[in-house]
């Protein structure tokens, strides 16, 4: 694992994957066939805070849920930047790169496991949960101290908003 913190600076962008990033990767299926996730509000708010100082974020999953476009348009992701039931995700990586004209070595990527080792090896920063299977883990530049679920979105964000003295405490800041 190199010293990422030098990247921080220069990200212009953040892509994830969902299950074991945003959740610890456990879906719970009602017999009506909904799959259910529970995420971390504290992610959520930072990616609020990422959207309100200009930066795009995607989320590029293999799960096809509705649940998971409710979710994050209700904190302020366009709905172009979620890409669905995305199993080889390097193109969709690719349009969201393209669509926001930005390049993949701008964008900070976090994902979990195999699905994700192709933008992890193609984006500016690699990060992953520290749940994460050992394939992404041996190819991160980051691995945070949270799970999946727990607090691991928060802290890429925060550090990156920080270094680009872009975080604030004062909660004005985030009314938009």
């Amino acid at each position: 694992m190199s010293n990422y913190k030098y990247k921080l600076s220069s990200i212009k962008a953040f892509a994830f994957d969902v299950d074991g990033v945003f959740t610890d990767g456990t879906v719970l299926a009602t017999d009506s066939g909904d799959l259910l996730r529970c995420h971390n509000a504290k992610d959520g708010f930072a990616v609020r805070m990422a959207i309100l100082n200009d930066y795009p974020v995607a989320i590029i999953t293999g799960g096809s849920s509705n649940s998971i476009i409710n979710r994050f348009k209700l904190v302020g992701i366009d709905r172009e930047d979620i890409y669905l039931g995305s199993h080889y995700k390097i193109p969709d990586f690719l349009d969201f790169c393209d669509r926001h004209k930005i390049r993949p070595d701008e964008v900070l990527f976090m994902g979990d496991d195999i699905p994700d080792i192709g933008i992890l090896k193609e984006c500016g920063l690699a990060t992953c949960p520290s749940d994460a299977v050992n394939e992404v883990k041996e190819i991160c530049e980051y691995i945070s101290g949270f799970p999946g679920g727990k607090g691991c979105v928060r802290d890429v964000i925060e550090q990156v908003l920080k270094i680009q003295e872009k975080w604030s405490a004062n909660p004005e800041a985030y009314s938009g």
